[in-house]
């Protein structure tokens, strides 16, 4: 593309920090120069005047960019105590020196800790110990913040990797068997393509092998030869599995597998048993697994259900105990095979040389309307299922003894006595006696459990606490409120939302509001403690979370209600439930705020377009707001990907219509738009840095009101923001000052915040 010029730019003239700016020196925003360019399909042109500025490698654009940072430092440059006190209450909270439960792997407990005044985390080890106790070797053992143990190794200092790199990113480990070599993959761009190298243990030093740009997800084979990992196509899809001989050179890595289908996703891990090699390739609507032996040198792929079967499924072989006291091999199975919300199966290998139609798979968690079955893998004892019923993600073990017969044995499922939170397996080991859980709420700090699986002598299980995450300067769960409720959509659809607020917070209709919602991909917004979001309650902000459809909370129906062609009801929902927080009684309407990242800010967009009066701010984080054009061009990143959720508008007219109905960019219109920030990333490669850019100058030249239109940009980071724990404060600092300042909320509730 030839480089276009910017017309040049008003200087940016700073502002007050004692307040907004004075209208006679208010800075001005950065304009791009319009170059139309024709986009048509299926009969339709679309005229794009922004589009030069895909050209990242531009200095044109970048001085742009340069420029948009420094109109939105002036604008919130009042806004800058607010952001300090809040980054200082996020610091103040957290207990900066700290670690994670050790998490027993074969020989060792590894651990994380991090160290008050450093960005990065520091991966450590000790040995374990075999007393012959099951429960007691797999209890992990006592480590205190800032307290060495003795024979603790560090594996790796994150703040020694990133010194003098403007990115810092881990992107996978992995250990061999025997406890000897580390394998580790860094990126340092924020671009997500990382650096894989291998440090011998026993020396300290560095092996030789060094693979470029590889993606998430590192893993040794059996007896530590070889290490697996994922490439990247142009378009950033995982679509090779490649095995590396240490020792050798790169050039020699062999390709396990190539998926050549641009809308399929490819992934490998190692079966909970490390004996087979498990490749899942797959789109959110059908997908394929394929499984390599490693006990058999001459062993080849072998396919569980072909894609043409248009089953969605995840496999993994194990070793079901049998009456005689023997093993036989089976493929645990969790599929949508005539189950909308999934079930659970269980299948001899020899039924898949037979047609689908003719194989007899054992049911082990039968389908239901109201589970939805997530996942499921086994230890060498033991069936974990994730379901999720009323919302809520839960656990469940049973019995491999009997599985798929009648005398299966009854499902446990860990207690737990709130009404909102989250239960997930946190990691297990194949031969240990209990499973690592993760469990939050809203207000509960995050906490660590081993769950005891049940025995004949402790039918029940037992949760034994580990840890609970410290929370600092005074914090009690009792100050805020968690509550569920229900807004209405035109159609007639209950909406689910989570509540959140001070509990001094009066019921009279004055208070602010926040709405946050997502609503994509079937990924459920979850309960989950967030200290930098007490900072806004504490403040009186009212924080509504809108489990919108197109997100996953209530079962694969609430999904499939929101994507394609029944996208729109994402949007719709929300305003929805915006309406609802308007006459809750809690807030004041002229006091309600939007937020929403990436496919989320796809729904910011949209609810701008479609009621920009019901907002006084709308925060948009790394938004997919430009999403007709990027899925109408296969070669951007992750595009032909995105096919399953939005439909196809290459081939479809009725998707591209529908598309470009809703688009964010496409349909900025003359209307007095609300205050609005877009916040991205240059080096994001999931929703590209010219997305939000276009946005912001489009929503500039239509708006027929006066707020300001904001685009912070982060010149180093990635689709996450940019690295470093207190950096990454600092960024939630700011969104939250932009959110408080915008709903007139900037001053603490009496008795709110930090205490001693």
């Amino acid at each position: 593309m030839t480089q276009t010029p910017l017309q040049p730019s008003p200087e940016t003239t700073p502002s007050s920090a004692q307040g907004a700016p004075a209208a006679d020196k208010a800075p001005r925003p950065p304009v791009a120069r319009k170059v139309p360019k024709e986009r048509t399909h299926h009969g339709d042109t679309f005229v794009d005047p922004y589009e030069w500025l895909r050209d990242k490698e531009s200095a044109d654009v970048v001085h742009l960019l340069t420029s948009e940072n420094a109109y939105q430092e002036a604008v919130t440059a009042h806004q800058a105590p607010l952001r300090e006190a809040i980054f200082q209450e996020i610091k103040g909270r957290t207990q900066e020196t700290d670690l994670s439960v050790p998490h027993r792997k074969d020989d060792w407990w590894y651990f994380g800790r991090s160290v008050e005044g450093k960005e990065y985390g520091i991966q450590s080890r000790v040995r374990a110990q075999d007393t012959g106790n099951p429960v007691a070797d797999w209890t992990p053992p006592s480590v205190e913040p800032g307290v060495e143990i003795p024979g603790e190794e560090v594996l790796l200092d994150g703040n020694i990797e990133a010194e003098g790199k403007p990115f810092f990113s881990i992107g996978g480990t992995a250990v061999t068997k025997d406890g000897n070599l580390y394998a580790y993959a860094v990126d340092n761009a924020g671009d997500e393509r990382f650096t894989l190298r291998i440090k011998d243990l026993r020396t300290g030093e560095l092996l030789p092998d060094v693979i470029e740009n590889v993606f998430y997800g590192v893993s040794f084979d059996p007896d530590g030869s070889r290490i697996f990992y994922t490439v990247v196509d142009d378009s950033w899809r995982p679509y090779q599995v490649k095995a590396h001989v240490l020792g050798t050179p790169v050039s020699e890595d062999q390709v396990i597998y190539q998926e050549d289908d641009a809308a399929m996703w490819l992934g490998f891990e190692l079966s909970s048993d490390r004996r087979y090699l498990v490749l899942s390739i797959g789109c959110s609507e059908y997908s394929e697994t394929r499984l390599l032996r490693f006990d058999d040198p001459s062993a080849e792929l072998t396919t569980v259900v072909s894609r043409n079967e248009r089953v969605l499924y995840e496999a993994e072989p194990f070793l079901l105990p049998m009456p005689d006291g023997g093993t036989s091999e089976r493929i645990l199975l969790t599929h949508n095979r005539g189950a909308v919300n999934s079930m659970v199966s269980i299948v001899d290998p020899l039924e898949l040389a037979k047609p689908l139609s003719e194989q007899h798979w054992s049911t082990v968690v039968e389908h239901s309307d109201d589970v939805r079955v997530n996942g499921a893998g086994v230890t060498a004892t033991h069936l974990i299922v994730s379901i999720r019923k009323d919302t809520i993600e839960r656990v469940q073990v049973i019995g491999l003894p009997g599985l798929g017969t009648p005398a299966q044995q009854p499902p446990v499922e860990p207690a737990f006595d709130e009404e909102l939170y989250t239960a997930s397996v946190a990691g297990s080991d194949y031969h240990a006696p209990v499973i690592r859980m993760g469990y939050t709420s809203y207000f509960t700090p995050s906490r660590v459990y081993d769950f005891v699986l049940p025995t004949a002598s402790l039918p029940s299980g037992e949760l034994m606490l580990r840890k609970e995450s410290p929370v600092l300067g005074g914090y009690s769960a009792s100050d805020y409120v968690a509550t569920r409720e229900w807004a209405t959509a035109a159609d007639g659809t209950r909406i689910p939302l989570s509540v959140l607020r001070h509990a001094s917070v009066q019921r009279d209709s004055s208070a602010a509001g926040l709405v946050y919602g997502y609503g994509s991909y079937e990924m459920s917004m979850d309960p989950g403690f967030g200290i930098a979001r007490l900072s806004l309650l504490d403040r009186g902000i009212v924080f509504v979370i809108a489990h919108v459809r197109g997100g996953g909370e209530l079962g694969r129906h609430w999904y499939e209600d929101g994507k394609k062609l029944a996208k729109k009801n994402t949007f719709t929902d929300f305003v929805d439930a915006t309406d609802w927080l308007a006459s809750s009684g809690w807030v004041s309407p002229s006091r309600i705020a939007a937020m929403g990242g990436s496919a989320g800010g796809l729904l910011m967009g949209a609810v701008a377009n479609l009621a920009p009066e019901k907002y006084a701010a709308i925060l948009a984080q790394v938004p997919f707001v430009d999403a007709l054009t990027t899925i109408l061009d296969p070669e951007l990143p992750l595009s032909a990907l995105e096919w399953e959720e939005w439909g196809n508008p290459i081939t479809d007219p009725e998707v591209y219509a529908y598309m470009k109905s809703y688009t964010p960019y496409e349909n900025v219109r003359a209307v007095a738009y609300p205050k609005i920030a877009a916040v991205t990333s240059f080096n994001d490669t999931r929703v590209l840095y010219v997305e939000p850019a276009k946005w912001v100058q489009a929503l500039r030249s239509a708006t027929t009101g006066s707020e300001p239109v904001v685009m912070k940009i982060e010149m180093d980071g990635g689709h996450g923001g940019a690295s470093g724990r207190y950096v990454q404060w600092r960024e939630r600092a700011w969104d939250y000052a932009f959110i408080a300042d915008s709903l007139g909320a900037v001053d603490l509730l009496p008795g709110a915040g930090l205490r001693q």
